[in-house]
C-alpha cells in the first residue's frame, strides 16, 4: 500500500486532535487572560503520558519549569479549567477518550512535584451513563472545581488530569504501544484573605501510589461494568479531614445502584461538574506576589497574579450498567510517540 505525503500529513492532524491542553482557568466565572507558559506549566505538546514510574506523570513535560505568574484566588472560590485540542474552543478532546477527570493540590514549588505532597480536592467519573469526559466536551472544554474553604493563605500547585480509557483493556508495563492515557497539567495559585489555616496533608505521590492493577487505571472500557472506581484517595476535605493517604484504588466508586462509596463502603461526596464561566477574560498580572507556604532559597520572582475566585456544584452519583463497543482508539496513532 502506497501513502502520500498528503495522507501522512492528514493522519497526523488526526492525531493530534486526539489530545487536550490547558487553556486558561477563571476565578468565580471570572476568565483569566491566556494562562499558557505564564500561569499554567504548559507541555510542549498534547501527548499522554503513559509510564507510571515517569516524573511526567505529576506535571508533565516542562512539569519543573515554573512560569512567572500566579492565579490569585482564596479558599472557597470556583475554579474553572479550560481545556482545548489545537485552537481554543475547538472540539476538545476525540469522545473516543472517555474517562475521569481528577483534580489534586500541594504546596507550591519550584520542581517538578514528584514526591508525597499531593492531596485530591475533586473528582469525576463516571454517572448517569456518562464520563466526566463526555461532560467536558458538552461544556466547551470547561470543568469547575472548588478550592477547600479552609484553605491556608500561601502559594500552590493545583494538578488537573484526564485519563482517557479507550486503550486501558491493557497496561503500558505488559504492552507499552496500549494503556492509561493520562494528561496531566499544574497550575500556579496563590491564595489569600480569608483565616483558613488548613494545609493539604494526604501525601500522595503518583509514582508510587498509582498502580498498573489499580481498578480505575486497568479498566476495559469496552466490555460491560456495573460501576468505576476513580483512582486515588478519597477526596481532601478541605476542613482538617482527608488524612493519610490511603492508597490508589480506594476513590470514589460509583455502583449500579447509583451509591457513591470509598472502597471501605463509606459513603462519599459527589465530584464537581462542569459549568459554563462567565466575565470576560482580564489584563495580565503585574507586581509582585506574596506569602509562600513552601519556603524556598531561591524563589523566582514573579508578576502580581491575576485576580482568583472559584466554586463548584456536586455531580450526580447515578450510574447504569453500560456496554461501549472500540471505537479505534486515537486517531492515527500519536505524533512523535507516547511519554
Amino acid at each position: 500500500m502506497h501513502f502520500s505525503i498528503a495522507t501522512l500529513a492528514l493522519a497526523l492532524a488526526s492525531t493530534v486532535s486526539a489530545h487536550s491542553h490547558l487553556y486558561r482557568v477563571a476565578i468565580n466565572g471570572d476568565n483569566q487572560p491566556d494562562g499558557r507558559k505564564v500561569y499554567i506549566r504548559s507541555p510542549p505538546n498534547n501527548d499522554p503520558v503513559k509510564d507510571l514510574s515517569s516524573p511526567n506523570l505529576v506535571c508533565n513535560v516542562n512539569g519543573g519549569k515554573a512560569v512567572p505568574s500566579f492565579v490569585k484566588a482564596s479558599g472557597g472560590d470556583t475554579v474553572t479549567f479550560e481545556w482545548y485540542h489545537n485552537t481554543p474552543g475547538d472540539d476538545i478532546i476525540d469522545l473516543s477518550h472517555k474517562g475521569p477527570i481528577i483534580t489534586w493540590i500541594a504546596q507550591y514549588t519550584t520542581g517538578n512535584g514528584v514526591g508525597p505532597i499531593w492531596s485530591k480536592i475533586a473528582e469525576e467519573g463516571f454517572s448517569s451513563g456518562k464520563w466526566a469526559v463526555e461532560r467536558l466536551v458538552a461544556n466547551k472544554g470547561r470543568i469547575d472545581v472548588k478550592l477547600p474553604a479552609g484553605l491556608a493563605a500561601g502559594k500552590y500547585l493545583v494538578r488537573q488530569e484526564i485519563i482517557a480509557h479507550h486503550e486501558s483493556d491493557k497496561t503500558f508495563d505488559t504492552t507499552p504501544a496500549r494503556g492509561a492515557q493520562f494528561y496531566p497539567v499544574c497550575v500556579q495559585f496563590e491564595v489569600s484573605g480569608g483565616s483558613g489555616s488548613v494545609v493539604p496533608n494526604q501525601g500522595f505521590d503518583f509514582n508510587t501510589g498509582y498502580k498498573y492493577t489499580d481498578k480505575g487505571i486497568h479498566f476495559n472500557l469496552y466490555q460491560a461494568f456495573s460501576s468505576y472506581t476513580i483512582p486515588g484517595p478519597a477526596v481532601f476535605s478541605g476542613n482538617g479531614g482527608g488524612g493519610a493517604n490511603p492508597g490508589s484504588g480506594s476513590g470514589t466508586t460509583i455502583s449500579a445502584t447509583g451509591t457513591a462509596t470509598t472502597e471501605t463502603g463509606a459513603p462519599t461526596g459527589g465530584a464537581p461538574t462542569g459549568g459554563q464561566p462567565t466575565g470576560q477574560p482580564t489584563g495580565q498580572p503585574t507586581g509582585q506576589p506574596t506569602g509562600n507556604p513552601n519556603p524556598n532559597p531561591n524563589p523566582i520572582p514573579v508578576p502580581n497574579p491575576v485576580p482568583t475566585t472559584l466554586q463548584t456544584k456536586r455531580r450526580p452519583t447515578v450510574t447504569k450498567t453500560v456496554t461501549v463497543r472500540p471505537t479505534g482508539g486515537c486517531k492515527g496513532g500519536h505524533k512523535g510517540g507516547h511519554n
